[in-house]
Formats: C-alpha cells, structure tokens, sequence
C-alpha cells in the first residue's frame, strides 16, 4: 500500500490571521486553536469594518469560529493599512455601514422597477 504524505506549513501561534466569513465579515486576531471540523479560536479577535476609506475595528475578545462559517482563512503578512484609509469611531462606522445598506437597498429597488418597465414594451 502507497501512502503519499501530505506536508503542511507548521501553524504559527504569534502571527496575527484574517478569517473571512461567509456572511461577509472580516475578523482579524491571534490563532490559538482548531478542530478537524475547522472550528478556529481566535484570541485577541476583533470586527474589522470598511466603508469606502473609513474603517473602525470592534472587539470581541476570545472568539470561536464555527468551521462552516468560514469562506477563507490566512494570515496577515503585515499590519499596515494604505494611506488613504481613516480610523473612525465605531459608532461612525456602524452609522457609515447603516447608509451604505440603505443606498444600496434603494439602487437594487430601482434597478428591479426599471426592469419591470422594460418588460412592459
């Protein structure tokens, strides 16, 4: 029987990650653990929220990710943002993000009447 092994790069425990889930948000902090399921916990995990060139990061702690929720998972090579980006308040983000729905909400409302119209020719 010829079994191939599979090599992995070894898991460092001090470099910071970015788990990307499947509802869209970003969680940034320290790996510390993980399952056969993909379950991760992560220490020091925090929210990262952007709105155009504005972003603000919430704080969560100690924080279990279900395996199944994740989309991606690496890690964060360096710690800088580009130049143009702007720490706000996290209040200002969520109101930020609350605006950027609604104008989003309202374009895919348009969008849907206008095809509507068109189907009326």
């Amino acid at each position: 029987m010829n079994q191939k092994k599979i090599k992995s790069q070894p898991i460092n425990y001090k470099e910071k990650i970015l788990v990307w889930l499947r509802d869209g948000r970003k969680i940034i902090g320290t790996l510390r653990s993980f399952d056969h399921f993909d379950n991760v916990v992560v220490e020091g995990a925090c929210e990262r929220i952007i709105v155009d060139h504005y972003f603000s990061d919430i704080p969560f702690g100690l924080y279990v990710i279900r395996g199944e929720n994740i989309m991606l998972m690496g890690e964060l090579k360096t710690q800088e943002l580009p130049n143009y980006m702007v720490r706000v308040s996290v209040q200002e983000i969520k109101d930020a993000k609350k605006t950027e729905i609604e104008t989003l909400d309202l374009k895919e409302t348009m969008r849907k009447r206008m095809e509507f119209l068109d189907c009326l020719d």
